[in-house]
């Protein structure tokens, strides 16, 4: 008798593994990321599987929308080595974090050559750590400079210093929206500042460099901004939504955003959206242009996951070009591939593409470290709000500040 429902239940426990594992040879994947607002990336997962000819079926599991949620949601599972993350949607700053913990798995050469093949250097870069490919870039962000041309006369201003001026001069409508609050967003403003001005906040994943003519030059700026007429009264609270609104109302000539604004002016204020034009993000030193933030997702394989292979596979096929246009026409997220910026169809309805395009491939791509999450917590915790800043008393309290959060220690 105890043989019996020994057999019974070693059968049953084959029928319950096999049921997990695959259906009829089909293997059962994961893939955990934010709900995209257009559900491109969910579309991304059901049109892989149709097209894997039955070898694998993706699942959509959302996260939370907020990148902190996200992040936390990942990072607790991955943590305890949870297998059913097959495939992670990850924010560029989590690259280094995630491979060095072994959450997430390299990508092998064969699959690291087909993903890097006319991938921009930008995108590329956020993927990469130590050497390693650690993700597939699906999809970029850049800002821009956005402004109203009924407004502004003339060519746009290619430098801070001429944005600000032109702004505080202007009788009507002079105003910058631009991310100000303590979080990631004023993070990404002063690290393409430093870069323009020709320093980098971190040498290596875990040394300070803040040299302090650049830094303080980086710093000069948002103080000048904070502290002139073209400042948004709500600068220290405001995030790109914020930004996005104050302009679509026409409370400012200027906005410096990502290029979700667009498809969003379209939608929401269409007599705004016929006076916009675009311009390369501004220059501290420079051509306009360079060193412009850098944001997005890349496709991680989780370290624990069953199905490594399949999991390549299927993240290889998600960002594929197919995909990046979905993600870029429906979403407004940039592609990372050179191909789809070649073609004429795709720029007749994203006319911003060539700019985007050359701002990717000499991106501010921000400090990757391990300890990436405590060095941004540092500068955004001491740079904001911006009119507090005194160039040089902060550059020394940012260099003090983000040493100590490289020792795990004094964190804010």
């Amino acid at each position: 008798m105890r043989r019996s429902v020994l057999l019974l239940a070693s059968v049953a426990a084959i029928a319950v593994l096999t049921g997990c594992g695959s259906d009829g040879g089909t293997v059962q994947l994961n893939f955990w990321a934010y709900n995209e607002p257009a559900g491109t990336f969910r579309a991304a997962a059901e049109r892989c599987t149709q097209q894997s000819d039955g070898r694998y079926k993706i699942t959509f599991n959302a996260l939370g929308n907020d990148p902190d949620t996200q992040r936390q949601s990942l990072v607790r599972r991955l943590a305890a080595g949870d297998s059913s993350i097959d495939i992670l949607s990850m924010d560029v700053i989590w690259t280094a974090e995630f491979a060095e913990a072994d959450w997430i798995k390299p990508w092998p050469k064969e699959w690291a050559d087909r993903v890097s093949k006319g991938t921009l250097d930008g995108p590329l870069e956020t993927a990469t750590y130590e050497g390693d490919l650690y993700g597939a870039p699906a999809n970029a962000n850049t800002q821009l400079l956005w402004y109203r041309k009924d407004l502004v006369q003339g060519e746009p201003p290619g430098t801070w210093d001429e944005l600000i001026d032109t702004a505080s001069e202007m009788k009507k409508g002079g105003r910058i929206e631009i991310q100000g609050a303590q979080y990631e967003g004023t993070t990404v403003w002063f690290n393409s500042l430093i870069q323009s001005a020709g320093g980098q906040i971190l040498d290596g994943p875990d040394k300070v460099s803040l040299e302090p003519e650049p830094t303080e030059t980086a710093l000069g700026v948002m103080a000048k901004l904070a502290k002139s007429p073209a400042a948004d009264p709500s600068l220290s609270s405001q995030k790109e939504d914020q930004n996005r609104l104050a302009f679509e109302t026409g409370q400012a000539a200027f906005q410096v955003n990502y290029p979700f604004i667009y498809p969003s002016a379209r939608d929401n204020a269409p007599e705004l959206f016929e006076q916009i034009a675009w311009a390369p993000y501004p220059s501290v030193k420079g051509e306009p242009g360079k060193k412009a933030p850098i944001g997005g997702f890349n496709w991680g394989i989780g370290g624990s996951t069953k199905h490594p292979e399949e999991a390549f596979a299927a993240a290889t096929c998600m960002r594929n070009a197919e995909n990046q246009r979905d993600f870029a026409l429906k979403g407004g997220l940039p592609p990372t591939l050179e191909e789809i910026y070649d073609d004429d169809e795709f720029v007749k309805e994203y006319p911003f593409a060539e700019l985007i395009r050359e701002q990717l491939r000499d991106a501010a791509v921000r400090p990757q470290t391990p300890l990436y999450s405590d060095v941004s917590l540092a500068i955004y915790k001491t740079v904001s709000p911006p009119s507090s800043i005194d160039p040089p008393k902060t550059a020394k309290e940012l260099r003090t500040r983000v040493s100590d959060a490289l020792e795990s220690k004094g964190l804010l």
